[in-house]
This record gives structure tokens, sequence and C-alpha cells, in this order.
């Protein structure tokens, strides 16, 4: 993961291309990612977390954020990438699909019934 960024902050599509496998490798398109390139200026990497990946292990995934200037405008990458172990290479597979945060209930009201199914008014029960 960390070798591809640095790729990209250099420019280094050759090895961009080289380390893209399956679904990545398919939709890898020079021309379209040599335009993207051009001004804009990576700013850093955070690894947000990671699963598997390690020496054995035969795939793995990297959640990172990654903020760039381009054009003078900032903004920031934020993506779940998924690796995959071939003939002992690591490559980028594909970007996994984000999953939306579930909506958080709202609390009860100081009138509403109790969630705990005391019978009693929150206010006079938990609350």
């Amino acid at each position: 993961m960390r070798s591809r960024y640095v790729a990209y902050a250099l420019g280094n599509l050759d090895y961009i291309e080289a380390t893209a496998g399956g679904p990545a490798a398919l939709a890898f398109n020079r021309t379209e990612a040599e335009a993207s390139q051009l001004g804009t200026v990576w700013l850093g990497l955070e690894i947000i977390a990671t699963r598997k990946g390690r020496e054995g292990d035969s795939d793995g995934t990297v959640s990172f954020i990654a903020p760039y200037r381009h054009r003078g405008a900032e903004a920031a990458l934020a993506e779940t990438s998924d690796f995959r172990c071939i003939g002992g290479r690591w490559l980028y597979w594909d970007r996994l699909p984000e999953i939306p945060a579930a909506p958080r209930a709202s609390p009860p009201g100081r009138n509403d019934p109790c969630p705990c199914g005391s019978g009693k008014k929150f206010k006079k029960c938990c609350g």
C-alpha cells in the first residue's frame, strides 16, 4: 500500500500498473491516470486500519486516507483497498464498497416509555 502511495506521489505509473491485478488491472487506464496526475500533489498517507496482509496470508485489506491538492483545491481520498498475494507479490485487487454507517436511534424523550420495559416514563425510570 505504502509503495503504491509513493508511486502515485512520484508519478510512477509503471509501478502502479505493474502492481494492479484482477479488476484493478482491467480498469487501469493509463491515459486517465496521466491526466489525473497533472496538477495533483499528494500531502500524506494515514493508515486507518488493516486486516490480514501479513506473511503467510493470501489477501488483506487496508483502509486509508490520503489528502491531496489538485489545482489548488484540497481534498482527500478515503478508501478500503483489497490486496491479493499472487506468486509472492502483493497486488492491488480492487476498492471495497463503502458500508454506510447505521443510523443512530434517537434516545427516548423524557416522557416516552422507558426502553427497559418497566412501563414507567423514561424520566422516572432509567433517565
